[in-house]
């Protein structure tokens, strides 16, 4: 019997060499294009990209018998050896994932399965141990860690499992305020069914267009309404997981006493110990009132202290953000506000979703008034959350204009925060330096915890050639001083690839081989997501 209550269906596909809608792909504003030069010195304009058929791949290393196997466990529909199947589920949507996009010659899984149902999933797991087909769990493509990266490892093929078609709500309980969506379900899609019933879940990433339940609980995500929603770790209360040996069906009770919370142990781990098929989340109503402020602070250590105040002191936005003077800059240029822009100063974004949000807009007024802010209304706050979701269009449009433009994100306790601030800053200018490019770094701050905060940064560079060479080194550089510092590798991002090397300097020797023990057990073929989170070297 289904039990499925409902689906909603996206047939929009992402672009397959940048961000998104196609049809919502933007021009620099001529503003922006004016201010770069000044920022960034002479730009050299890349290469064309190629287009989508004049990409060249291996032969899939897919035999007959393996194919065969596969569409044994999802049927002949579920599994696509297509070129164009393949290079769209060869890595998620980071700066490098995109350049890499662009050349001729690419690597991408050997071909891409699509399950159903979970005993479609275990099935493949199954197949996949038994034949050294190593598997990437794919949801919304939107990893920009590597995580996505179709590695075999020691394997003699890999696969895309795309989870797309595990979409809907599954369960719904209005009396507990608990809902089972599919680990393939989108976040508009999620929405979209809980608003039908009067709930909402309220995670809202920058990816959310794409990104799916699965993957915000694979990466231990944190969306923007975090100041009052909370974490996406802290929303889940169960979930359903498909291991090479064996299912794990987690989340009994809202609390429980009974030995270590092996939920925690499966969020974060991005599909290297199991393939989460279903997740069973917190809701509450929907919001009926909402109220947005905008704030000026003279620098970004003022808006800094101002945001420790709210946090420490109950506040109660739903969300505050915080970009320093260089992203403020920038983004007064976007709408053309250039006499602002070179006023330089900090700004704060404040958004109050729920009950008493007067009274709450009231509350952090006050504490952002004391701490030497001077609120500018509602229009600036507004149009951020009109726009939160389009950044990485811009950042598209800029890689089309040659100029280079990537994030990364840490986190740390307030007495810290302006140390890894310079200590990143300090990193980000020396490295594109010594590579002869000019940087413009901005930071922000849209994550804030009674004992601390994240910090999120921007980074463009006229980089001459090889940027993936240049940021490689630079990204390297920027690693080690987050850990010097005392930041975290990643504070939602997740660790993926990208910052696997720097794992073990954050949780230690005995972390790593607690991780490594789990995954062994787990997955004892070693097939899920080689190379991601846990090192190969670290396997044995």
């Amino acid at each position: 019997m289904d039990d499925r209550l409902g689906r909603v269906a996206d047939d929009t596909e992402m672009r397959w060499n940048g961000w998104g809608d196609p049809a919502k792909a933007v021009e620099l504003p001529l503003a922006v294009r004016t201010l770069l030069p000044l920022l960034l010195g002479r730009i050299r304009r890349p290469e064309p990209a190629v287009a989508l058929d004049e990409v060249e791949l291996a032969p899939s290393a897919l035999d007959a018998a393996d194919i065969g196997a596969l569409e044994a466990a999802v049927g002949a529909d579920g599994v696509d050896l297509s070129n164009e199947a393949r290079i769209r589920h060869a890595g998620g949507r980071s700066t490098p994932d995109i350049l890499r996009r662009r050349q001729r010659m690419q690597s991408a899984p050997d071909g891409v399965v699509r399950p159903a149902t979970h005993e479609e999933v275990a099935a493949v797991l199954g197949e996949a141990s038994a034949r050294h087909i190593a598997v990437i769990p794919f949801g919304g493509g939107t990893s920009v860690v590597g995580a996505l990266d179709p590695q075999r490892g020691l394997h003699h093929a890999v696969v895309a499992l795309d989870l797309r078609r595990l979409s809907g709500l599954i369960r719904f309980d209005a009396v507990s305020h608990e809902a089972v969506l599919g680990a393939g379900t989108t976040g508009p899609e999620a929405e979209s069914l809980l608003a039908a019933r009067g709930f909402e879940l309220g995670h809202y990433p920058q990816s959310f267009r794409y990104a799916t339940i699965g993957g915000f609980a694979a990466a231990r995500s944190s969306g923007q309404n975090s100041a009052g929603n909370g974490r996406f770790d802290t929303m889940v209360t169960g979930m359903r997981v498909a291991t090479p040996t064996g299912d794990l069906d987690l989340g009994r009770s809202p609390g429980s006493a009974a030995g270590p919370d092996l939920t925690r142990v499966i969020l974060g781990s991005e599909g290297v110990f199991g393939v989460i098929t279903e997740v069973r989340v917190r809701l509450h109503p929907v919001p009926r009132e909402r109220l947005f402020e905008a704030w000026s602070f003279t620098d970004f250590h003022a808006g800094a202290e101002a945001l420790r105040r709210v946090a420490q002191n109950g506040g109660g936005p739903t969300a505050i953000r915080l970009s320093d003077e260089a992203e403020t800059a920038v983004s007064l240029a976007q709408v053309g506000r250039i006499g602002k822009a070179l006023a330089k100063g900090a700004g704060v974004v404040t958004v109050y979703e729920g009950d008493h949000v007067a009274e709450r807009r009231a509350r952090t007024a006050a504490l952002l008034g004391a701490s030497g802010g001077v609120s500018d209304g509602e229009g600036d706050a507004a149009a951020w959350l009109a726009g939160r979701f389009d950044g990485p269009y811009l950042r598209d449009a800029l890689l089309d204009a040659g100029v280079f433009c990537e994030t990364l994100e840490t986190a740390t306790t307030w007495s810290n925060l302006e140390r890894l601030r310079d200590a990143v800053s300090a990193a980000l200018r020396a490295g594109f330096s010594d590579a002869g490019a000019k940087p413009y770094v901005m930071c922000h701050v849209s994550h804030v915890y009674q004992t601390g905060a994240s910090l999120y940064f921007t980074v463009l560079a006229g980089i001459r050639s090889e940027p993936l060479a240049v940021w490689r080194a630079v990204k390297e550089r920027v690693n080690d001083a987050i850990i010097d510092a005392g930041g975290t590798i990643s504070h939602h991002h997740a660790v993926g690839r990208d910052h696997a090397p720097w794992l073990e300097a954050e949780i230690g020797d005995t972390g790593m081989r607690i991780l490594a023990a789990i995954k062994r057990e787990l997955d004892p073929a070693g097939i899920l997501n080689p190379g991601a989170v846990i090192p190969l070297d670290r396997m044995g």
